[in-house]
């Protein structure tokens, strides 16, 4: 093999960050992996018992929720990128192979197929089906320069904030229609609708949640193919701008150098600071507003949606800038968060498997049973076995094994698994 045709060395930085993104994400998923999916958005329909379990919720809302997602999606609009230019620079050396947009699509049909199964057999809360169909679009993207992605990013952002904020406004429009002595029976139908799918969840439908999660497996894959079988492509659609926005977003960081660390260390300290000063005062504002109101469902549509949009980029920013300037120096924790980064698409997987078993009926049925606190031991020993079995495993294989399937599905190819072993060098003889 010539030093024209050895791969590239690795980005470290972007396994650190995507290593503290696969982790972090599960600290908000885990409650609707524990809970029915109205909690995920409102505190106060499920899972909250006292003030400690509305602080977790504080915690989360100010500084993890939509940002892990979000830095994800910035990673994954990254490593996109990177596939492509990869692809493309073996074609202008010589090296041959498929064309960028032959990788790339080949890759994101595989990644939908990965997505829609996920889905419909392990989690209704899938991201990668999202993400396949909205990184088909965004290789519109990938030659713009830096400052063109970011303005297009900004322009979605917009779109998403708009949307969000129409939709708020009709909740509120809807609520006050409500309270009138003769409402239009159409406008209370629109209104409960939106109700039941972010408000509490009790009586009839707390019970129908919890027969359904705690029951066979067979009624919860129904479910989800039967009622619930377009969601993956509806989801882009209500959420796709965003996504979208964040891809590009990635794209151009890596374009500047910023998740290949190459940016000194000033620069990150100031862009933390600034996305921290602006960020985290309007997440506690808007947590704070939350709070006082009660958690209405108006108030969760338009502080919970509409209102954090504009804001999220900025303490997705501010979280990788802190994380690249902490993790700079390595170490063996950063080691091992790097290792569960480059085996991010097996975590996301797993820890779906491993959380379902635990939480639905046909495993252990933990479902509807903990509070928000006491989902935090979970989220905690979910950590500790990505960081203990990541690093162990890369020191024997090339991939995780989910990636290992992508890669080998994508490139039409079984790919070479294990590490060959170091041959020793020849003693000679004496």
């Amino acid at each position: 093999m010539t030093a024209a045709t050895l791969p590239p060395p690795r980005i470290v930085t972007l396994d650190i960050v995507r290593g503290f993104a696969v982790m972090g994400i599960l600290a908000m998923n885990i409650v609707a992996f524990a809970m029915p999916f109205q909690a995920y958005m409102n505190p106060a329909a499920f899972g909250s018992e006292g003030p400690a379990d509305y602080a977790s919720w504080a915690f989360n809302f100010i500084f993890i929720d939509g940002k892990m997602r979000g830095l994800f999606s910035f990673l994954f609009g990254a490593s996109m990128l990177l596939v492509i230019e990869r692809a493309a620079a073996a074609r202008t050396f010589g090296e041959g192979g498929p064309s960028p947009a032959r990788v790339h699509f080949s890759r994101m049909l595989w990644l939908l197929a990965f997505g829609l199964l996920h889905f419909y057999f392990i989690w209704f809360g899938d991201i990668l089906a999202g993400y396949a169909q909205v990184g088909m679009i965004a290789y519109l993207f990938h030659r713009l320069s830096a400052k063109a992605l970011v303005r297009w990013g900004i322009g979605l952002l917009v779109v998403q904030t708009l949307f969000f904020s129409a939709m708020a406004a009709g909740t509120f429009y809807l609520t006050q229609q409500a309270a009138l002595p003769n409402p239009d029976p159409a406008n209370l139908r629109e209104l409960q609708s939106i109700q039941s799918q972010l408000g509490p969840v009790v009586g009839q439908q707390l019970a129908d949640k919890m027969g359904m999660f705690r029951g066979a497996y067979e009624g919860i894959v129904s479910y989800r193919l039967f009622e619930h079988g377009f969601e993956p492509f509806a989801g882009t659609l209500f959420f796709g701008w965003e996504t979208l926005a964040y891809f590009l977003f990635g794209m151009a960081l890596l374009k500047t150098g910023f998740f290949r660390g190459e940016w000194e260390a000033a620069r990150y300290r100031r862009i933390a600071i600034i996305a921290f000063g602006i960020g985290i005062p309007v997440y506690a504002g808007l947590a704070y507003l939350l709070f006082r109101d009660g958690f209405s469902v108006p108030m969760v549509v338009a502080c919970g949606m509409a209102a954090t949009v504009p804001f999220r980029p900025l303490m997705v920013i501010g979280i990788a800038s802190l994380i690249i300037l902490i993790t700079r120096n390595g170490g063996a924790f950063v080691e091992r968060v790097a290792a569960a980064g480059r085996v991010a698409f097996t975590n996301y997987l797993g820890t779906s498997i491993i959380m379902t078993t635990l939480f639905y009926g046909y495993g252990v049925g933990l479902y509807g049973t903990m509070s928000r606190v006491e989902l935090w031991i979970v989220v905690i020993a979910m950590w500790a076995l990505m960081l203990v079995w990541s690093k162990p495993w890369l020191e024997h294989f090339r991939y995780g094994p989910f990636e290992w399937l992508w890669r080998s599905l994508s490139r039409f190819q079984l790919q070479p698994m294990r590490k060959a072993r170091a041959v020793p060098a020849a003693v000679p003889a004496e």
